[in-house]
This record gives C-alpha cells, sequence and structure tokens, in this order.
C-alpha cells in the first residue's frame, strides 16, 4: 500500500473512530420496503446506520429487525430514538428528531429515556445532550455527527449568499419537474464551482460524508471533476428527474430539520402506535455482520448489507468471502439480500455466491431509478435459490 494510501486510511479511522458518523440515513426506505416484500414472518439482519430505516420497516411488522454496527454510537443513535418511543410521545419525538431540537431534551432525558437506554448509550448521550438544545452556531441535532458537519458547513456557504439559498428555496417550492429543473441547471452553474471542485475533491471533505479511501477510487477517477463530477451526476438525477416534493433526504441537507408534510415515515404521527407496538422486535448488536452471525445462526429471510461490502472487497477479501458464506449458511430459499455500491459495476461477488442466488433486476432497476436519495451507483438484490 502507497505511503499517501496509509495516511488516508488513518485519517479516514481518526474522523470516524470516535464520532457518531450517520445522524440520519442516506438510503430510500420507500425503495427497500417494495424491494424487500417483508411480511409478519420476516426475519431482518440489517446494518444500522442511524436507525432511521430500522423504524420504518417496523411499519410492515417484521417478527424481528437485527440491527447491526460496528460503531456503538451508531448503536446508541437507534436505542435513543426506540427510547422515544417507549418512553415518550409523539410530540417529543417530532420535535427532536423532526426539528432538530427540544426545548427541554435535558429533563425529559434525565427522568424518562435514559433509565431505559443500555450502558453504552447512556454513556453517548451523557456528554452529547448539547446536540439537541438548539443553541449555538449549529442549532439542529442534524448539524451534529462527522456527516452532519460537512452538511452545516454547505448550509453556511449557501446561506452566506442571499441570491444563492432564495434559488434555492424556490427550487424545493417548485411544483413540477420543468420548473425543479429549471432552477437546478441556474444553482448547479453557481454552485459546483472551482472551490467547491477543490474542497470536495479533499480526502477529508469525503471522510466527513463516511466515504472511504477505497470507495473514493470507484468513483473519484471516473470522472474528469473527481468526486465533484459524480456528484454532479447524482444532483442532476434527483433535481431534474424526481419530483422534490416528498425528498426528505436533501431537504433536511439543506435545513436541518423536516416538517411534518415531508419527512421518514417513522416521523409520521399516524405510524407512531404502530411502531411503539412493534419496538420490542428491534434487536441492537454492536459487532459485524459475520459476528453477529456467528453468535446468532438461524434461517434469516432478509439481509440488508448498505454499501460496506465496498470496503471489505477492497481491504479484506476473506473478511468478504467469510460474510458471505454466513450469510448464505444463514438464509434459506427466497432469502433476499440487499446491497448498494459506489461502483457501477460491482465485480466483487465470489463465485460460490453466483451460484447460490439469482439476481433480480426488473423491480431492482425501476426503483433505483425512483430513489429519492441518488448516491449509490448500483443497487443489487440477490435472491438465494
Amino acid at each position: 500500500m502507497k505511503r499517501t494510501d496509509q495516511i488516508r486510511d488513518w485519517v479516514f479511522q481518526r474522523v470516524h473512530g470516535n464520532n457518531l458518523v450517520y445522524n440520519t440515513c442516506w438510503e430510500d426506505p420507500r425503495c427497500d420496503r417494495e424491494l424487500m416484500e417483508f411480511n409478519d414472518e420476516s426475519e431482518i439482519v440489517m446494518i444500522t446506520s442511524a436507525g432511521c430505516n430500522a423504524l420504518d420497516y417496523l411499519i410492515d411488522q417484521p417478527a424481528s429487525v437485527n440491527c447491526i454496527d460496528v460503531n456503538p454510537r451508531q448503536n446508541a443513535l437507534l436505542q435513543l430514538k426506540l427510547a422515544f418511543f417507549k418512553y415518550a410521545g409523539f410530540e417529543d419525538l417530532f420535535e427532536a428528531f423532526g426539528t432538530g431540537r427540544h426545548h427541554n431534551f435535558p429533563k425529559l432525558y434525565k427522568e424518562h429515556l435514559r433509565p431505559n437506554l443500555p450502558v453504552y448509550a447512556q454513556d453517548y448521550w451523557d456528554t452529547h445532550l448539547h446536540y439537541f438544545n438548539g443553541r449555538g452556531i449549529r442549532k439542529t441535532f442534524y448539524h451534529y455527527g462527522t456527516s452532519g458537519t460537512f452538511a452545516w458547513m454547505a448550509s453556511q456557504y449557501v446561506k452566506a449568499n442571499r441570491k444563492l439559498y432564495k434559488r434555492i428555496q424556490q427550487l424545493f417550492a417548485a411544483e413540477n419537474l420543468q420548473e425543479q429543473a429549471q432552477y437546478y441547471y441556474e444553482l448547479e452553474e453557481r454552485m459546483l464551482n472551482n472551490m467547491v471542485e477543490w474542497l470536495v475533491n479533499r480526502h477529508l471533505a469525503l471522510c466527513l460524508v463516511g466515504v472511504p479511501r477505497s470507495q473514493q477510487e470507484l468513483f473519484v477517477n471516473k470522472y474528469e471533476r473527481g468526486a465533484l463530477g459524480f456528484i454532479q451526476e447524482c444532483l442532476r438525477k434527483v433535481f431534474t428527474e424526481r419530483p422534490i416534493q416528498d425528498n426528505y433526504f436533501w431537504r433536511l441537507y439543506m435545513y436541518g430539520a423536516y416538517t411534518k408534510e415531508c419527512c421518514p415515515s417513522y416521523l409520521e404521527e399516524d405510524k407512531f402506535e404502530l411502531i411503539k407496538r412493534k419496538a420490542d422486535n428491534v434487536h441492537v448488536h454492536n459487532n459485524t455482520i459475520a459476528g453477529f452471525l456467528k453468535e446468532n445462526p438461524g434461517k434469516y429471510s432478509h439481509f440488508i448489507l448498505l454499501d460496506h461490502q465496498d470496503w471489505l472487497a477492497a481491504n479484506d477479501h476473506d473478511a468478504l468471502e467469510e460474510e458471505w458464506r454466513l450469510i448464505l449458511d444463514n438464509s434459506q430459499p427466497g432469502t433476499r439480500i440487499l446491497l448498494r455500491s459506489a461502483a457501477s459495476v460491482v465485480d466483487f461477488f465470489p463465485d460460490f455466491v453466483l451460484d447460490a442466488v439469482e439476481f433480480e433486476q426488473k423491480k431492482t432497476k425501476s426503483t433505483h431509478e425512483q430513489d429519492r436519495v441518488g448516491t449509490y451507483a448500483s443497487v443489487y438484490m440477490l435472491i438465494v435459490k
């Protein structure tokens, strides 16, 4: 490995080793739920991330949702959200995770939430209550954590230019795709300039949004403008081809808050009681996928792997093969496996995986074209034979 690559990997570990990375999920659960077809017998194994999508999946009332993450801070966030459902009410939940701030979070936390959290989650939130106080230069929970820091920097850059910010407001208020496209292309010319190109092509900037070096290499060299070229392609798909009205992902990125009209399903009032009833079906594990399956063997019906296999393929091929063997050993005929990638074509599937699965393509392609996030180059759904 080159010395520069070693340094970049070290920087990534330093940025993420002691931090909450994702304060919200950047995978569209509407696509997931359509692809995975959960039901009341579903036994799901998934990567936690920020926990939003695990809560959304509860709407389909699966038998169990096993959330696994090697970063205990991500699991601490999911544990906090679960505690809101079990020991608080909808208005408190929406105030904290809809608006990103809560008028009296320390009291609510001390009296109702903290006593019902595992010790590792208590240890984390005891020192991070200020994320929800709505004061200081970062006034929302969604501008904390490493990806939140990048979002805050981006919003500050935009708000410093009143004309630019006004155009963005017009974009999010657009009533049809024609208006969206018009506003977007005006913005693209102003926003994606040489200074922004220099910034987003820095390794540190990509680290903040959770992209390791090995994953950066899957797309940076493909575009003339590097990472900005990839971002430009993603943004064009999102803002010129897909309706903006319910795109809570990018609205949150710009404003640092959801609205009750545009938010994840788990923050909709009419879903609160259902998710509350099913919250005990979520089981949280500080582990790897492989470690979880060794300790909890079974015949699971669904695996949701996000994009972590990009890293395994580039850095630890033995671990990649071990994970796949464990997944297949703990599957049953018809088990669905969903993964995303920064690569336009994934070529890292071991031969024994190709022999054991079929690739669903029609619905996968259709949902990928409707994905409201738009930041993954490819999506795969494998069905065990």
